[in-house]
C-alpha cells in the first residue's frame, strides 16, 4: 500500500550547465549536459521513498525513449509506477533547465504528453488506501475531481500549482486541498504582494477566485534562503531555513514538499515539519539535479532536535 500518491507532472530533464546567463543575443559557454527523469510529481514521489514513504505516482509519459527511461529511473527508487499511463499520442515532456554558477535557473519547455492521464486512471481502492494525495501542475478539471475524490475517502490533500497558479482556472481545485504549497512569487501573483506582507491572504477587500480559494486553506509558503512558513488561519509558524552555498535549485521545492508531507504524515508539528521540508531543499539546493538522493540520514546533521 502507498501512503502517499503524487499526482502531476513526469517529465525527461535535460540540465544544462552554463557560466552564466546570458543577456539577450549574447551566448553563454554550456559547461555539462545531463539527462535525467524530472517533474515535480515525480520528484516528490521520489523523494518521500527516500524518507520511507511508501509513495506512488500518478501521471503520463509518452510510449518512447524518454518515458521509458523515466519511469524506470522511478521504478529503480522503489516508486509505485502501476498509474502512470504510456501514451502513442505524443512525446514524454522534455523540459531543458539551464543552472549558472550561482545555482539560478530556467526552463524550456516543449510540448508533451504529461497532463493525458485522466481522474479515472486512478482507481477508488488505491485512493482510499492512501493516507495522502499531493497534486502539482496538471489539468485544472483533473485536480479538482482528484481532490473531491480524495477527501470522499478522507484523505487529506496536498497541492503545489506552480508557477501558473493565477491563471490556470485552479479555483475549484484550490477549494478542496488541506495545503498548498507557494514559493514566493507564486504567492505575489495568487494573493498580491500587499497581503503577504500583511501575513495573512485576504482581508475585507475584494479578492480573485484564487485568493479566496487559498484564504480557506493552510497555506506553506516557501522562501527560499529566507526559510518558509505556515499560515493556518490566524496562526503563524515560522523556519528560518539553512545557510547553504546553492548549487542549483532545480527541484528544491519538490524536495521541501516531501519532507513537509513525511514529517507531518509522522505526527510532527508544523515547526517540526518545516525544519525537515528545509533541510530537504537545502540539500537538494546544494548538489546538482532535480532528484537529490534524501534520507534521513542525511538529515540529521541539519534537522534541529
Amino acid at each position: 500500500m502507498s501512503r502517499v500518491i503524487c499526482a502531476g507532472h513526469v517529465n525527461w530533464d535535460v540540465t544544462l550547465r552554463v557560466d552564466a546567463l546570458p543577456e539577450p543575443d549574447g551566448e553563454a559557454t554550456v559547461e555539462s549536459r545531463v539527462g535525467a527523469g524530472g517533474g515535480s510529481a515525480a520528484n516528490v514521489a521520489s523523494g518521500l521513498v527516500g524518507l520511507d514513504v511508501p509513495a506512488a505516482l500518478l501521471g503520463s509519459v509518452g510510449d518512447d525513449e524518454h518515458g521509458h527511461a523515466a519511469v524506470a529511473e522511478l521504478a529503480s527508487k522503489g516508486v509505485d509506477c502501476r498509474h502512470v499511463v504510456s501514451v502513442d499520442r505524443g512525446p514524454t515532456t522534455v523540459k531543458y533547465i539551464v543552472v549558472d554558477a550561482a545555482g539560478e535557473v530556467f526552463v524550456l519547455g516543449s510540448p508533451g504528453v504529461n497532463e493525458a492521464f485522466a481522474a479515472t486512471d486512478l482507481p477508488t481502492d488505491s485512493l482510499a488506501a492512501a493516507d495522502h494525495l499531493h497534486l502539482t501542475s496538471q489539468s485544472p478539471d483533473t485536480a479538482a475531481t482528484l481532490a473531491r475524490r480524495a477527501h470522499e475517502e478522507d484523505t487529506t490533500v496536498s497541492f503545489d500549482p506552480g508557477r501558473r497558479v493565477g491563471d490556470r482556472g485552479y479555483a475549484d481545485a484550490l477549494r478542496e486541498v488541506d495545503y498548498v504549497f507557494l514559493n514566493d512569487r507564486e504567492a505575489a501573483t495568487a494573493l498580491g504582494e500587499a497581503a503577504v506582507e500583511r501575513g495573512r491572504s485576504v482581508g475585507s477587500e475584494p479578492a480573485s477566485e484564487v485568493a479566496e480559494a487559498l484564504a480557506r486553506t493552510t497555506l506553506v509558503l516557501k522562501h527560499g534562503p529566507r526559510g518558509a512558513e505556515v499560515r493556518d488561519g490566524d496562526e503563524r509558524h515560522v523556519h528560518p531555513g539553512y545557510p547553504i552555498d546553492a548549487v542549483d535549485t532545480t527541484g528544491a521545492g519538490d524536495a521541501f514538499a516531501s519532507g513537509f508531507i513525511a514529517a507531518r504524515l509522522d505526527g510532527a508539528t508544523y515547526e517540526r515539519a518545516l525544519a525537515v521540508a528545509n533541510a530537504c531543499g537545502a540539500l537538494t539546493a546544494a548538489e546538482p539535479g532535480a532528484r537529490t538522493q534524501l534520507s534521513w540520514r542525511r538529515l540529521d546533521d541539519l534537522v534541529e532536535g
